[in-house]
């Protein structure tokens, strides 16, 4: 091991000295951090937060047409090509942003490495699921009409 002398500590105060960061901390951050991934996160959820927006009213007054109708004026209303896909639309757009909104709860939330896996591989299956589910009912009510 070498020793430092006392004539080369100010030398080594004057190299820190020139190597100090003189950017405000704005400047430091860019390109760092979540700003990398996060951006489109943030950007698709709220892309399906409109899509949701739009289609809710929609959906409810689809679904208000339907008190006192029989069975098969529901079925015939749903098989029609442009309200089968704004459902299927629907779906998808509540599914995902449903597993975004979740994602973020859950990295916030959960700070143990291990259930925050596990947790976050839970929601995907059950959103990946559950929108399954539901475009295999509304193709299967959409075709068989």
């Amino acid at each position: 091991m070498s020793e430092s002398t006392p004539a080369a500590k100010p030398a080594e105060a004057k190299k820190a000295a020139l190597k100090q960061d003189y950017r405000t901390p704005i400047a430091r951050a860019r390109g760092l951090g979540s700003a990398k991934s996060g951006v489109g996160h943030f950007w698709w959820q709220r892309v399906t937060a409109i899509v949701l927006a739009v289609l809710v009213p929609w959906l409810v007054g689809t679904l208000v047409s339907f008190v006192g109708a029989d069975l098969a004026t529901v079925h015939a209303t749903l098989a029609k090509p442009y309200n089968a896909i704004l459902f299927a639309i629907f779906v998808l757009a509540l599914f995902w942003h449903a597993k975004l909104g979740i994602q973020v709860v859950i990295e916030d939330y959960v700070h143990t490495r291990a259930y925050e896996i596990a947790l976050q591989l839970l929601v995907t299956f059950l959103c990946v699921f559950g929108a399954l589910a539901s475009l295999y009912a509304i193709g299967r009510i959409a075709l068989l009409a």
